[in-house]
């Protein structure tokens, strides 16, 4: 490649090239070699679970397992008392493949399977690598596979569904967590009572956590045992499929939280050791473990991890419907470090010789697969470094995702709320930080997701109100910091979500300020679930200021959901003041106007605007929303000419705008009058 996109748009990357094109022909070289010099597509290689696994044969079973150091393998479960028989001793059949193939008779739906894996002196009991399900024994807590062929599976009721994500509006999830109940929630439950809401809300998308089989709960998913299992403590296959097929009638797009980067260490549950061999799917030696995450650490130059990795990206698509993912740990992937430690203050620390090539492959060859699959698919990346063209086209020299977490935002908001008092927020540095980004790249803006409400950390609301929350949070409760946190948490959802150029996500229950924190059950806290669940009768409690929160966030994302690719439309600044703490851009037809200042209101603020009558559309200071009332906002404003601004064919509004408030205005001028 000559030429590439990724550097005319950014000339400061002119000196990398040589790094970007070596990434971009490896690429090919990579693609050439697993399709047969182009003589398959991509996304058929990527059909490894139609082959291997357990599967439904002619007049029986075939079960396949690729184990390239065991010596014998040997099919266990309910059906055989759980021991080894020759009958069920799998046949070695090329290139480390094992396979068997039994009478129909043998398997019934629900039966409950695992391998008995033999090698140089050792053995061990494995669960099948491609096992669509597996489940635990509530009294021994022991995982096996799980034979499921129901008579009547689930049948979806559409069956191509196209999203409508302009813009994409995510709430991001947790099954298990989703309940009011101290329990672990379910697939049915999340349909039958949080999608509803979710669509009341205005969101377009869901974002699922955990749904990869994972053995320990408290991981949150990021664990992961069974790639091609979804977890069954949240109930069946079929159960899930009708939480997507559900959701998709309602408009809702689904996707997955993969993944990819890491797996857990567990050699009876997960992959670890899986054949007996340290380096089956993982590095050997000092990469074999992440430094931090302690889980094991993929070889991505294998093509038989490539096949592995890239078939379950289809899986998912195929098999339930999702609408695609949001990859986990991209920055660990990117670096032989996994970014730990790395400053990346400069282009010349992306391009260095601690990036994993393999690992870039991989990501841009997984991109290249789920748009095959579904040229309509959702890919997104959670990366912290800032490597530059993750979210930009392969041809144009990037990786091929179509958004990336703006991670420096909630990272922003936590900082200036824990380090400076309210008089000292400037509004410049607002503007910067949920504006500055690639212009070539699409991200998902937000303020908090699942990171920042982990015990550890805590939520915006919670740094705000604290635990003023436990006492104050009546509607008849007045209290200043209650007020003060109300008025902020708006304002601060307000401008990262008007400002996004891709999309905006929130995490279950922080729309409405959720109190406390997540924390799984754990020996430490007892086995708890007191905090590993959503709190819904908060909010639907008419005598709690939840309510406040929760209303103002449905009608935010209502005002941005109708304009039609909202982010699409420029962002202009039209004023900004750090002395007296106002912020004003337009987008659109709107002009959104932010006070942080935390004791002075202005009467008659002047802003210059394109000429025209505006009205408020959006107040946070509406006693709605838990406000004061402090604007009437049936008022019109009608811009007065300027001679000076004739040309510009502007002129000046006339504001009055209350402390720590923030108004919407929709303007009728001589460009959008009809």
């Amino acid at each position: 490649m000559n030429t590439l996109q990724l550097i005319k748009n950014d000339p400061w990357l002119e000196p990398y090239r040589k790094a970007i094109e070596g990434r971009y022909d490896y690429l090919l070289q990579k693609e050439k070699e697993l399709t047969q010099n182009g003589r398959v597509r991509l996304s058929d290689f990527a059909s490894g679970y139609l082959y291997f696994g357990l599967h439904p044969a002619e007049n029986g079973w075939v079960f396949r397992e690729w184990a390239p150091e065991a010596s014998a393998i040997y099919l266990i479960g309910d059906f055989n008392g759980w021991q080894e028989r020759e009958s069920f001793r799998l046949t070695r059949i090329e290139n480390g493949v094992f396979e068997i193939h039994l009478p129909q008779e043998t398997l019934h739906h629900k039966d409950l399977y695992k391998l008995k894996v033999h090698w140089e002196n050792g053995e061990g009991e494995r669960i099948p690598a491609w096992t669509r399900r597996v489940v635990q024994d509530e009294h021994t807590n022991i995982f096996s596979a799980q034979v499921w062929k129901p008579e009547n599976p689930y049948s979806f009721k559409i069956q191509s569904f196209v999203p409508d994500v302009s813009p994409l509006l995510i709430y991001e999830c947790h099954i298990g967590m989703a309940t009011n109940e101290e329990k672990v929630g379910t697939y049915k439950e999340f349909t039958r009572n949080i999608l509803p809401r979710i669509k009341r809300n205005g969101y377009n998308a869901i974002q699922i956590m955990a749904i990869q089989e994972h053995p320990y709960y408290g991981s949150f998913g990021y664990h992961v045992s069974s790639f091609f299992a979804a977890s069954s403590r949240f109930g069946t296959p079929d159960d899930l499929k009708e939480l997507i097929d559900t959701a998709h009638f309602m408009g809702i797009a689904v996707i997955m939280d993969i993944v990819h980067s890491h797996a857990v260490k567990n050699e009876t549950e997960g992959l670890g050791r899986f054949d007996g061999s340290y380096t089956q799917y993982f590095h050997g030696g000092s990469r074999r473990e992440h430094p931090a995450w302690d889980s094991l650490c993929f070889d991505y130059g294998k093509n038989e991890v490539l096949h592995f990795l890239l078939s379950n990206c289809k899986f998912w698509l195929e098999e339930y419907k999702f609408d695609g993912f949001r990859f986990d740990g991209v920055t660990s992937m990117l670096y032989y470090s996994h970014g730990l430690g790395e400053g990346f203050s400069n282009y010349g620390d992306y391009f260095n010789a601690n990036q994993d090539g393999d690992a870039i492959c991989y990501l841009t060859l997984a991109n290249r697969v789920i748009h095959q699959v579904n040229p309509r698919a959702i890919t997104i990346a959670e990366e912290v470094s800032g490597m530059p063209g993750l979210a930009a086209s392969i041809p144009a020299g990037g990786y091929g995702f179509d958004y990336r977490m703006a991670m420096n935002i909630p990272d922003y908001w936590i900082k200036i709320i824990k380090e400076k008092k309210d008089q000292d927020w400037r509004p410049s540095g607002i503007w910067w930080e949920v504006t500055n980004r690639r212009s070539d790249e699409k991200t998902i803006s937000y303020t908090e997701s699942h990171d920042q409400a982990l015990v550890g950390d805590k939520t915006i609301i919670f740094r705000l109100i604290d635990s003023e929350m436990y006492w104050h949070m009546s509607v008849n409760s007045q209290n200043m910091t209650v007020d003060r946190g109300i008025a902020l948490h708006k304002m601060i959802r307000l401008v990262t979500a008007s400002t996004i150029n891709g999309g905006y996500l929130n995490f279950m229950g922080n729309e409405f300020g959720h109190p406390e924190w997540i924390d799984f059950p754990r020996q430490d806290n007892g086995w708890s679930y007191k905090y590993a669940r959503r709190q819904w009768d908060l909010i639907d409690n008419p005598n709690l200021k939840y309510k406040y929160l929760g209303d103002f966030d449905k009608a935010m994302i209502a005002l941005i959901g109708l304009v039609k690719d909202f982010q699409a439309f420029p962002v202009y600044k039209v004023w900004d003041n750090d002395g007296d703490q106002i912020l004003a851009y337009r987008r659109a037809d709107l002009l959104f106007v932010y006070n942080f200042n935390p004791v002075q209101s202005f009467t008659g603020y002047g802003l210059l605007a394109p000429l025209g009558n505006y009205k408020i559309v959006l107040n946070t200071d509406d006693s709605a929303f838990g406000g004061f009332n402090s604007i009437d906002n049936s008022i019109e404003y009608i811009t007065i000419e300027d001679p000076l601004y004739e040309s510009e064919n502007k002129g000046w509004l006339k504001l009055y705008i209350p402390a720590r408030t923030a108004i919407v205005l929709k303007g009728k001028t001589k460009s959008n009058a009809k």
